[in-house]
């Protein structure tokens, strides 16, 4: 993605050559790798950490570097360029899914032993809310957590969970008291090796370089001091999580489409159809033309979410109206540069193959587009 003259300080600069350089040294060379692994290399964890990556937005007293949001939308831009959309998720549930509101709301005891070696890279996360039963619809969340003295005691299920296997330890919203309505939600830490905790890797279409799992939880104990924030304010916590996850899912999602395009430009140059480069047909260039305008408005839009968040103002709305659009913007374009490359395309080698099954998720993950549309239509009054 070209940067914005906002984002285009020498501070800025010099972050992205940080990540570009090391996207190419780390990820890019081993990214067949990652997908065969099927999770990423907990070691790069701690060499992003290492380069100060993840935790960008977060308290200097933790090991954060206390920047503000247009540095992570620079993370995620050069991330997208690391060829596997499996890595750049399983990154981003680490840095902007799991511990945004242990950050904002943990204890300083939480923050101590959960987020500073998080920051650092040495333990990884994930979140814990989707279910088989309450996926975009996170209020029919059914795990329990009930009181037993100073201990969680926790049995439930969830499922679609990325760094299933890898996380050291989980976000986990769970109902602590089924009678409070949204009042009766929780967020809780939950470490991985707890007795009791076990979880299932689940086969993919696509991101096949992040693992993605269902957890079970039988009668696991953690203490209550594991609480992120207020006990009861769990619902609230994740609804403002949400909007650093999907705000990073499009800033990832559009950086990578526009990657995408260039290589299927680059691609009609050299394919010669009737005597002629694919490139030089009218159809070619005019659905090119349509796109590249579509994916600029969906930067244009994105970006207009980062200045928001930049200035501390409420972006809900607009980060919900950017998920929904950069969704249908990133499907279409996969779909149109698929047909470009042929039979190719079909390949599991083809960038074209793998960005139309990878794209695919993001109009499902972290709120569908029809939750999307639920929600903006009682945000516009109807």
């Amino acid at each position: 993605m070209t940067a914005d003259a906002d984002f285009a300080t020498p501070e800025h600069e010099q972050f992205r050559e940080t990540v570009r350089k090391f996207v190419a040294a780390e990820l890019r060379p081993r990214a067949r790798e990652f997908d065969a692994m099927g999770r990423i290399d907990k070691t790069l964890f701690r060499k992003m950490g290492a380069l100060g990556m993840l935790g960008l937005r977060y308290d200097p007293a933790y090991g954060g570097a206390g920047l503000d949001w247009s540095f992570t939308a620079v993370l995620f831009e050069e991330l997208a360029r690391a060829d596997n959309a499996g890595v750049t998720l399983g990154i981003s549930v680490h840095t902007d899914m799991a511990t945004p509101s242990l950050a904002e709301f943990g204890s300083e005891e939480l923050k101590r032993r959960y987020l500073v070696p998080s920051i650092a890279g040495e333990m990884v996360s994930a979140i814990a809310v989707t279910e088989p039963d309450a996926g975009s619809d996170v209020a029919g969340v059914k795990t329990r957590a009930v009181r037993d003295g100073d201990d969680w005691v926790i049995n439930g299920s969830k499922i679609y969970i990325t760094n299933a296997a890898t996380a050291d330890w989980l976000c986990l919203l769970a109902v602590t008291d089924p009678n409070a309505g949204y009042g009766g939600f929780s967020q809780i830490v939950v470490p991985t090796d707890a007795r009791g905790f076990r979880y299932a890797l689940l086969d993919k279409i696509g991101n096949w370089g992040s693992d993605t799992g269902q957890l079970f939880f039988d009668d696991v104990r953690v203490p209550v001091a594991n609480t992120i924030g207020e006990i009861g304010r769990g619902f609230q916590q994740q609804m403002g999580q949400f909007q650093d996850e999907r705000l990073v899912g499009c800033v990832s999602i559009v950086a990578a489409i526009e990657q995408l395009w260039e290589e299927t430009r680059r691609w009609c140059e050299e394919r010669v159809l009737f005597g002629r480069p694919l490139a030089k047909m009218q159809n070619t260039q005019f659905k090119m033309v349509e796109l590249a305008t579509e994916i600029r408005a969906a930067r244009e839009l994105v970006y207009a979410c980062v200045r928001r968040r930049m200035a501390g103002e409420d972006a809900t709305r607009l980060i919900t109206m950017a998920k929904l659009f950069c969704g249908r913007v990133a499907r279409r374009a996969a779909d149109e540069c698929i047909q470009f490359h042929g039979g190719y395309g079909y390949m599991k080698e083809s960038a074209a193959g793998r960005a139309f099954v990878d794209t695919r998720l993001i109009s499902i993950g972290g709120g569908s587009d029809e939750t999307m549309l639920f929600y903006l239509a009682k945000q516009l009054g109807f």
